[in-house]
C-alpha cells in the first residue's frame, strides 16, 4: 500500500470572473523509502498540490489517502489528527510562530503529535546547523535559517511522510548538502518525501522525478 496516494485531483480558483485551473487530474503515489522530486515552473501547481495532499486545502475533485486513510472531505479535526501523526509539512514561508523561539516551535510540533523528545530537539538543531540558534526568535533569522528551522519543525515528530515546498531555495551549497544527507538518512530508514524543488542536486538524489506543468503530471 502506498504511503500517500492521490487519485485524479482537480483544483480551481476563481479570481473575479476568471478561472485558474491549478490542478487538472493529478494522480501520483509515494511509497515508503522514496524521495520523490516534484519539478515544474512557477505557477505549474506544485504548491497547490502539496497543500491538497496535506489536507490544508480541499481539492474540488479527486481523493487523497494517507497510509490507507482518507484525507479528502473529512472534518478538519480528522484531517489535523491525520496530518499530525503522518505528515511533516514545510511551506515556502510562514512555518514558524513569530512569538516562539526556534526550539519552542519544534517542541510545539512534538506536543501536537504527542511525541515530545527533548533530545530530538537538540539533534535536529545540530543536524540542520542551528545548534546555536535554538533560543533565537524567527524575526532574527536569515532566509536560510528560516528554511532550516521550518524543516526542523516539519521533522520534529519524525513523520513517515515529508511534504516540502522548496526546502533548499534559500540555502547555500553546504547547507543544501546537509539537507540532502538528512533526507537520505530518512529514506534509508523507510521514511518518504515528496519535495517541490528547482534544485538539480535534489533531483539527482531523488528516487524519482515527477514533472508538473499547467496542473498536470
Amino acid at each position: 500500500m502506498p504511503l500517500i496516494e492521490a487519485d485524479d485531483l482537480f483544483k480551481f480558483y476563481h479570481p473575479g470572473d476568471a478561472e485558474v485551473r491549478a490542478l487538472r487530474g493529478v494522480s501520483l503515489t509515494v511509497e515508503r523509502g522514496e524521495v520523490v522530486a516534484l519539478i515544474g515552473p512557477s505557477g505549474s501547481g506544485k504548491s497547490t498540490l502539496l497543500a491538497c495532499l496535506a489536507g490544508l486545502d480541499e481539492p474540488d475533485g479527486g481523493i487523497v489517502t494517507i497510509d490507507g486513510r482518507r484525507m479528502t472531505r473529512r472534518p478538519e479535526a480528522e484531517r489535523a489528527a491525520l496530518r499530525a501523526n503522518s505528515i511533516g509539512f514545510l511551506a515556502q514561508s510562514g512555518n514558524l510562530f513569530d512569538h516562539l523561539s526556534v526550539a519552542e516551535n519544534i517542541k510545539l510540533q512534538m506536543n501536537l503529535s504527542g511525541k515530545f523528545d527533548s533530545c530530538r530537539v537538540i539533534e535536529l538543531l545540530s543536524l540542520l546547523g542551528l545548534a546555536d540558534r535554538g533560543h533565537a526568535m524567527p524575526a532574527t533569522l536569515s532566509g536560510g535559517e528560516l528554511a532550516r528551522a521550518g524543516l526542523a519543525v516539519a521533522l520534529a515528530s519524525d513523520p513517515p511522510l515529508l511534504l516540502a515546498d522548496e526546502p533548499t531555495a534559500e540555502v547555500d551549497a553546504e547547507t543544501e548538502s546537509r539537507i540532502l544527507e538528512l533526507l537520505e538518512a530518512r529514506r534509508a530508514k523507510g521514511g518518504a518525501a515528496l519535495i517541490a524543488t528547482h534544485s538539480s542536486a535534489l533531483g539527482l538524489k531523488a528516487s524519482r522525478v515527477l514533472e508538473i506543468t499547467d496542473g498536470r503530471i
